[in-house]
């Protein structure tokens, strides 16, 4: 019996014990006697402390048949560790496995071992496979990065602005690119009447009172970034060394015209930005600067049904932030608070959070700056994930080219929702 049958094998033994185990527990009710559940409790126990020794005999035969698939290949890279999560139930090789081994080739899915194209590639139908977006096969072809890796994807975007944040924006995530339609309805205007007794309702004829619903849409723009020659001497390191990499700087350089386009995009062709998108025609009273009448005016700008929501802030460029930290209210005090980490109070703005955004633009003549309002009225549509390609030639040689991918669209869907102070030109 080969390495990876004994792994399977084990693997469908602890699948029964711990469906045994799932029944036993289910067996306890509130009428179970006291005496009773302790017994079962203590069979339960029984179950998964086999359970357990069996996941260690998996882990060692993991070890010892990749050691060996090694050993077969002349393959020098080291054998798994014990925090290798390499492969799957039944011993089957995990995407991350696999996507590690198509950039150890070069990109050159021919030089892949069958088990590995065959799960990038989706061909091996008795794998555990998972649905990820792919762009066509083939040497130059490109795969998405594994799940750890788009962990450190995303915090790098994040660095680089706040626009691609959830926690900032309302985001939706979709695997295709279809355009999303977005229904809007302004019915603010509205209101009941009064009703005297035997008086009938209206019927509806009078065009004022209709509800006239508009549409938006969410498209799907597509942005790339320049190739990254990888030496042969990197492609030869540990899959960490590459992740870090590839995590970094593909992730810098997506982040970048992510947070970019989502910030100052026109609406045509591209995705439509914050500063364009808000409400605007609100300029500062006085000529090239920001005072404090300022601040209040254009918070007083968005209505209070908006200012109220938890999304509610403040965003600017770090530059606009000082010259805002220097600012006093009329008693004199500074409008900008320090917080405080160990009370676990944010950094705010006259009470209000703020996201530093670098992309908006400094305080100047005709400038936009600031904007204000409810952020979760903004939407980000993110299609899939970050595709990563790898291509070889001689402009790489002896090491292979990688780029990066990356789709999806921003658009407000109520620009009374957040507005945008501009300032007032000198003359």
């Amino acid at each position: 019996m080969s390495g990876w049958e004994i792994i399977r094998e084990l693997r469908s033994k602890q699948e029964d014990i711990a469906a045994k185990a799932k029944t036993k527990l289910a067996e306890i009710t509130d009428e179970t006697p006291d005496e009773r559940a302790a017994e079962i409790e203590s069979e339960f126990d029984t179950m998964m402390a086999d359970y357990d020794k069996l996941g260690q005999r998996v882990q060692r035969e993991e070890r010892l048949a990749q050691a060996q698939k090694d050993l077969d290949r002349g393959d020098s890279r080291r054998p798994l560790g014990d925090d290798d999560e390499q492969r799957g139930a039944g011993g089957d090789i995990e995407y991350r496995a696999a996507f590690h081994e198509y950039l150890s080739c070069e990109g050159q899915i021919g030089a892949m071992s069958a088990e590995a194209r065959s799960v990038l590639q989706g061909g091996m139908v008795t794998l555990p496979k998972e649905e990820r977006a792919q762009t066509t096969a083939g040497a130059a072809g490109g795969y998405t990065v594994p799940d750890e890796q788009m962990m450190a994807i995303s915090k790098a975007m994040k660095a680089h602005g706040p626009m691609y944040d959830e926690d900032i924006c309302t985001v939706i995530n979709t695997t295709g690119g279809n355009p999303i339609p977005m229904p809007t309805v302004d019915d603010t205007d509205k209101e009941a009447s009064e009703h005297t007794e035997g008086d009938s309702l209206p019927d509806g004829s009078d065009p004022a009172d209709d509800v006239v619903f508009g549409l938006e849409a969410l498209g799907a723009f597509a942005y790339k970034t320049g190739f990254i020659k990888v030496s042969r001497e990197l492609a030869d390191d540990s899959r960490e060394a590459m992740e870090t990499l590839l995590g970094d700087l593909l992730g810098e350089r997506c982040g970048r015209i992510a947070n970019r386009r989502l910030t100052t995009g026109t609406g045509a062709n591209q995705p439509q930005g914050i500063v364009v998108g808000a409400g605007s025609g609100l300029e500062t009273e006085t000529a090239s600067k920001i005072v404090w009448d300022d601040i209040l005016n254009l918070e007083h700008a968005v209505d209070p049904a908006y200012r109220s929501s938890p999304g509610c802030r403040y965003m600017l460029n770090d530059n606009s932030l000082l010259s805002m930290r220097k600012i006093k209210n009329t008693q004199g005090d500074y409008v900008w608070s320090e917080g405080s980490v160990t009370k676990g109070i944010l950094p705010s703005f006259n009470g209000r959070p703020y996201s530093i955004n670098q992309h908006i633009a400094d305080i100047a003549a005709g400038s936009k700056p600031i904007v204000f309002g409810d952020f979760k009225k903004f939407y980000v549509r993110k299609v899939g994930t970050i595709l990563i390609g790898a291509l070889q030639g001689e402009r790489f040689w002896p090491g292979f080219g990688i780029a990066g991918w990356i789709r999806f669209d921003g658009r407000l869907s109520d620009p009374r929702a957040i507005k945008s102070l501009t300032v007032k030109a000198g003359g």
